[in-house]
C-alpha cells in the first residue's frame, strides 16, 4: 500500500499486534494462524529482518504483509520469471521477495518516487546477496514506462510486472505495462479490495484517504473485469491484490 505525504497525517501508526489489518479475514486468529503455520516459518532470514524492521517503521501500513511476499514468490517461480517491474517499494519486502524468487540473472526495475525507506531496507537487502538483481530508479514511475515503450524492444519484453503505489495513477500504470509485459506474462495490483470499501456504501465510515481513493480503486476493478486482453483472478490476500495474465 502506497501513501502519500498527505495522507500520512490521517493515519496513526500502528504496532505489530495490530498487523491483522492487512487481512481481510473476520479472524485474526486463522491470519495468525496462517503466518506461523505457512509463511514464517519458511521466511528467508532477510525477509524476516526486513520485516522487522519496517513494523516498527511508524508508516508500516505501507509494508507488504508476508503472506503477500510469499505469493508473489510462488508466481515469479511458477511463471519462470527473469525480467520484472516493480512500482511503489517502501523499505522493499516484495522486491526483495522477487529478487529472491528471481534466477541468478533475473532482473528487477524498482520504482518510486522516493528512494528514503528504500535506503532503509537497502542494507539487508545487500547482506541478501540478490542486491544485483535490482535498478532501482527514484521518480516518477510513469515517464520511465514511457521512455520504456520508446523502444520497441521492451514491448512484451517483461514476465511479471507488481504495482503497489499511487492508486489513482494504477489505470494509467495498467495502460503502460500492459505492452510491456509479455503474452502470458502477470500483472499484480494491489490493495484492490481497498480495505474492504470498495464494498461498503459511499456513505459508510472511512478514513479520509480510503474514501478519496476509493472511486480509483474500484475504476480500475471494473476496467480490469472488461478489459478482453487479460484474464483476471482478484483475491482477498492482504489488501486484495488482482492478478492479471496478457492473452493478447
Amino acid at each position: 500500500m502506497a501513501i502519500n505525504n498527505e495522507e500520512k497525517q490521517e493515519i496513526k501508526p500502528i504496532g505489530h499486534n495490530e498487523l491483522a489489518h492487512k487481512s481481510l479475514l473476520q479472524s485474526d486468529a486463522l491470519y495468525q494462524y496462517i503466518l506461523e503455520t505457512s509463511v514464517f516459518p519458511r521466511e528467508h532470514p532477510c525477509l524476516k529482518e526486513l520485516r522487522e524492521m519496517t513494523e516498527k517503521h511508524p508508516w508500516n501500513l505501507m509494508a507488504t504483509p508476508a503472506d503477500e511476499g510469499q505469493l508473489l514468490s510462488m508466481l515469479i517461480k511458477l511463471i519462470n520469471a527473469k525480467n520484472t517491474i516493480e512500482i511503489g517499494v517502501f523499505t522493499g519486502y516484495s522486491l526483495l521477495s522477487t529478487a529472491l524468487a528471481l534466477p541468478s540473472d533475473g532482473k528487477v526495475l524498482a520504482l518510486d518516487v522516493n528512494s528514503e525507506y528504500y535506503k532503509l531496507g537497502l542494507p539487508i537487502i545487500e547482506k541478501s546477496g540478490v542486491a544485483n538483481k535490482i535498478d532501482f530508479r527514484e521518480g516518477p514511475a510513469l515517464p520511465v514506462l514511457d521512455e520504456l515503450l520508446q523502444d520497441e524492444n521492451n514491448k512484451g519484453a517483461f514476465d511479471f510486472v507488481f504495482v503497489d503505489a499511487d492508486k489513482d495513477n494504477y489505470l494509467n500504470y495498467h495502460k503502460r505495462v500492459l505492452d510491456l509485459v509479455k503474452i502470458g506474462g502477470l500483472i499484480g495490483y494491489d490493495n484492490t479490495l481497498w480495505c474492504g470499501s470498495v464494498a461498503a456504501p459511499p456513505d459508510a465510515p472511512m478514513m479520509d484517504y480510503v474514501k478519496r481513493l476509493r472511486g480509483y480503486v474500484i475504476e480500475l476493478n471494473k476496467y480490469l473485469a472488461q478489459d478482453s486482453r487479460i484474464e483476471i483472478c482478484q483475491l482477498p490476500v492482504g489488501d486484495g491484490i488482482t492478478l492479471c495474465r496478457r492473452i493478447s
